[in-house]
């Protein structure tokens, strides 16, 4: 019987843990797609004025991912780009400018 209950609170116990756990993850996710949008926001505003993020909800291995877009600085074509943000070192960098005509993105 003393088996038997230590066995049962072992498993609550661990049931516990990975309910934690697993809330901790998706709060950790959220938080890294807010990082990857800001980082990408902030390397990204010499080429988009006011832009708006796309962020793949985990990225790769090493990286996060995201396309940004809104209206080109200086004029009122509307473009895109794809920025890499490294998830060791925390910096984003964007690649050029993709036209509308190539890559729609809905608002």
């Amino acid at each position: 019987m003393k088996t038997t209950m230590t066995m049962f609170a072992t498993l609550v116990s661990v049931l516990a843990a990975a309910g934690c756990a697993q809330a901790s993850s998706d709060e950790a996710w959220t938080q890294f797609q807010t990082d990857v949008s800001k980082a990408c926001l902030e390397s990204a505003k010499e080429l988009i004025a006011d832009g708006r993020t796309i962020v793949d909800p985990y990225g790769s291995e090493h990286y996060g991912l995201a396309v940004v877009t809104g209206k080109a600085v200086g004029a009122t074509t509307e473009i895109s780009t794809i920025c890499v943000y490294d998830k060791q070192k925390k910096t984003a960098e964007n690649g050029g400018e993709i036209s509308a005509e190539e890559l729609t993105v809905a608002p």
